[in-house]
Formats: structure tokens, C-alpha cells, sequence
């Protein structure tokens, strides 16, 4: 059952974060795979989180997805544009990579690059609404697309946030805090 099925059948699901290595040796990244597959629904790779610098989201899903099990992609807008973030959503979806969770990330400060520039082109909430756009055929520019993708979305929200209304899409009810979107 995909992870898209499971939620929407009410179900619980349970997750568990891949965290991209820094650097290609990938050993200890395989063991953590074999130790969570068949123990959980989905594996949320995460996307340079703390605004490290690591192997890419998009790679590590789908090795994932080689291994036998369903990855759920994060997307960091900090990092690219939205050139290059709809490139990266169109190869998930090629990859066969679909759920996809879209998140504004960490500023660079965090992280072990200070000097680095922080793109924020666009921001998650914007993001949604690409990914609802080239499922629907389109791009962000309202261009029609060869093909279009197929993506479970979601995102996440701080819930002490005040306002909170303006994390969340006006799409979504008071009670949708973080999946599904699209």
C-alpha cells in the first residue's frame, strides 16, 4: 500500500528520516535501510537539513526507492530557484520518486557553509502550489508541460506560529496541518 493510500485510508502511518551522509561513503546510510525496511511505511530523506551540506535528497530516494522502499523527498527552497526546483521535481517524478515534502529550510547560518547565499526564491507554501500546478500539467510559469507529474505533497508548519494562517495554504482546512496537499 503506497504512502498515499495509507493516509488517505485513515490509516497510521509511521515514517523514519534517511539522513544523506556528508561524503560518498554510503555504509552506514545502507545499514540504516536494511534496519527500517519492512518496519516502516515511508523514508523521509531528508534535504541538506540543518543547511548542511550532503548528499542530495533526490540520489538518496532513489536508492531508497532501489531498495525496496518508498522515500518521501524534501525540498528545501533555501538552495535553489524555481528553475532548478521544478528540474528536481520533474527527475523525482521521472525516477519515480512521488511524494514530496516542501519546506522553506533552515537559514544558512545554521549550517556548516555560513558564506553561502540562501536562494528563497520562492518559499514551501509556494512550492505547494508548483507541485499542484505541474501535476496538473503545468509549470510555475503557467507553461504547458510534455507530461505531467503525479506527486503526493505535503509540508509542514509551526504550530506556535502567530499568525499560523499564513503557513498554510487557503486551500486547506484549520484541521490539515501537514499532509495532503495535492
Amino acid at each position: 500500500m503506497s504512502f498515499r493510500d495509507i493516509l488517505d485510508s485513515g490509516k497510521f502511518a509511521v515514517t523514519a528520516e534517511i539522513g544523506p551522509p556528508k561524503g560518498t561513503d554510503i555504509k552506514e546510510m545502507y545499514h540504516h535501510i536494511e534496519v527500517l525496511k519492512g518496519k516502516i511505511d515511508v523514508a523521509n530523506v531528508t534535504d541538506n537539513q540543518s543547511a548542511v551540506m550532503r548528499i542530495s535528497s533526490l540520489a538518496v530516494c532513489k536508492i531508497v526507492l532501489d531498495n525496496g522502499m518508498e522515500p518521501v523527498l524534501q525540498m528545501t527552497c533555501r538552495d535553489r530557484n524555481r528553475i532548478g526546483l521544478q528540474a528536481d521535481l520533474l527527475g523525482a517524478s521521472v525516477l519515480g520518486i512521488h511524494n514530496v515534502l516542501c519546506l522553506t529550510g533552515d537559514h544558512v547560518n545554521a549550517g556548516d557553509h555560513k558564506q553561502a547565499k540562501s536562494v528563497y526564491d520562492i518559499e514551501s507554501v509556494q512550492l505547494l502550489k508548483v507541485v499542484e500546478g505541474m501535476n496538473n500539467g503545468r509549470d510555475m510559469s503557467g507553461n504547458e508541460m510534455k507530461g505531467a507529474t503525479n506527486f503526493y505533497a505535503g509540508a509542514v508548519v509551526t504550530p506556535e506560529a502567530n499568525p499560523l494562517e499564513p503557513q498554510l495554504p487557503a486551500s486547506w482546512s484549520s484541521r490539515a496541518l501537514a499532509w495532503p496537499i495535492s
